[in-house]
């Protein structure tokens, strides 16, 4: 087995991916740098429970070559939060009762992360597209969609 190595950063600090071929994202954030908050779900890209952002884009990461990471910025639920806090739109789906059993929350969360990177006031039906790849048995996505609309910039630009 052929093992490549580069370097990829990751939730803001630059690591060495080691793997082989096969090796998938999704498995080397788990186990090589036990990074467990993205969750294997259906391993073929169809849940989305595995979703990271890499540079800024949300992927599945079961079904993303770990070498194809190389020289990318990669963001996992680990690095949304700062200094330990929840991020405002964690609260928000905590508070709107978007999370429950919790583990297809953090693929919602880094799907939502990137929405609002990219637009920062989206109606409740860019919202419900956004999300439609993030499959949740637990809680509606009314919830979700209520979340992300509190979570919204209030003019004077509070949250």
């Amino acid at each position: 087995m052929t093992v490549a190595e580069d370097s990829v950063s990751v939730n803001g600090r630059s690591v060495t991916v080691k793997s082989s071929a096969g090796t998938t994202l999704l498995e080397f954030l788990r186990e090589s740098l036990g990074l467990l908050g993205t969750k294997e779900g259906c391993s073929e890209g169809e849940c989305g429970a595995c979703t990271v952002l890499v540079d800024g884009q949300p992927l599945h990461s079961c079904i993303y070559p770990a070498l194809a990471a190389q020289g990318r910025t990669v963001e996992t639920i680990e690095g949304i939060s700062k200094g330990g806090d929840l991020s405002s739109l964690q609260a928000a789906l905590i508070a709107a009762g978007g999370v429950q059993c919790g583990f297809c929350t953090p693929g919602f969360l880094m799907t939502l992360t990137a929405l609002l990177r990219d637009d920062p006031s989206p109606d409740p039906d860019q919202v419900a597209r956004a999300v439609a790849g993030n499959i949740c048995r637990c809680t509606g996505y009314a919830q979700i969609v209520e979340a992300v609309a509190a979570d919204l910039p209030r003019p004077g630009g509070t949250r």
